[in-house]
């Protein structure tokens, strides 16, 4: 039996019905702009209709997945830069999320637990430059937005003698590490909780409970890894002053 979710009228009309109801909620309880859901949503559509129609050609080319996966991370940095206030950050975001994305696919792949192969690289590198994407913007938000609210506290670790790098540490660094609580909580609570994606989608495509098991379990633990050394690299980054809301 195909347990595949299929496209029809009805798919539609659910999708349109949560966008909107989505952007209802955000605008009448005042979390935001209603549009910024509706606009997210249209884009989802938009980019992975386009996905669709090259990723039958990107998965038969070793030289086009790498491409690919470089976009993808080009894309996650400048998104990232903009999270964190400027576009001129985006050399220091790049370079926290690679932190976090280049050892871990290393490992799985130096060690043959991800075969080589397009169609197996291509999901993993996503999920993982996704997370470490995400990390990277709340770590730098938090601890920008904590060096600004305590910066009489800053001042005063510079006028007891601290150096300006280890008294923006002092200040932000504890509130940037809640950027790997939602990871945390997911890792914690897999199979009780949430049956996430990758488990999910290796099910869909025909292995069986326990592989995609084992599938979600390395998938959840990369993203840990990945996900804390950004962060890491990130606080280091806004502590230096190179990560910045300055235009």
């Amino acid at each position: 039996m195909n347990a595949a979710i299929t496209f029809g009228p009805a798919l539609v009309a659910v999708l349109v019905l949560l966008a909107v109801a989505g952007a209802a909620v955000v605008k009448a309880g005042g979390l935001g702009r209603g549009r910024a859901v509706l606009i997210a949503a249209a884009r989802a559509v938009a980019q992975l209709a386009a996905v669709s129609l090259v990723i039958t050609a990107v998965l038969r080319s070793a030289p086009l997945t790498g491409l690919f996966v470089l976009l993808m991370f080009g894309i996650a940095a400048v998104t990232s830069a903009r999270r964190a206030g400027t576009s001129r950050n985006l050399p220091w975001t790049a370079l926290a999320i690679a932190a976090g994305v280049a050892p871990v696919l290393a490992l799985v792949l130096g060690a043959g637990v991800v075969p080589p192969k397009p169609i197996a690289v291509v999901p993993i590198a996503g999920i993982v430059i996704g997370g470490a994407m995400t990390a990277t913007s709340q770590a730098a938000r938090r601890a920008l937005d904590e060096l600004k609210s305590r910066h009489g506290e800053y001042e005063a670790a510079l006028a007891l003698g601290f150096l300006p790098r280890p008294a923006a540490l002092e200040i932000c660094r504890p509130s940037a590490g809640h950027a790997l609580i939602p990871a945390l909580d997911q890792t914690r609570t897999v199979g009780l909780v949430t049956l996430p994606g990758a488990y999910v989608g290796v099910l869909l495509g025909g292995a069986g409970p326990i592989q995609a098991g084992m599938t979600q379990v390395l998938v959840l633990i990369g993203l840990l890894a990945a996900e804390a050394v950004s962060i890491l690299v990130t606080v280091q980054l806004v502590a230096a002053g190179k990560l910045s809301r300055a235009a």
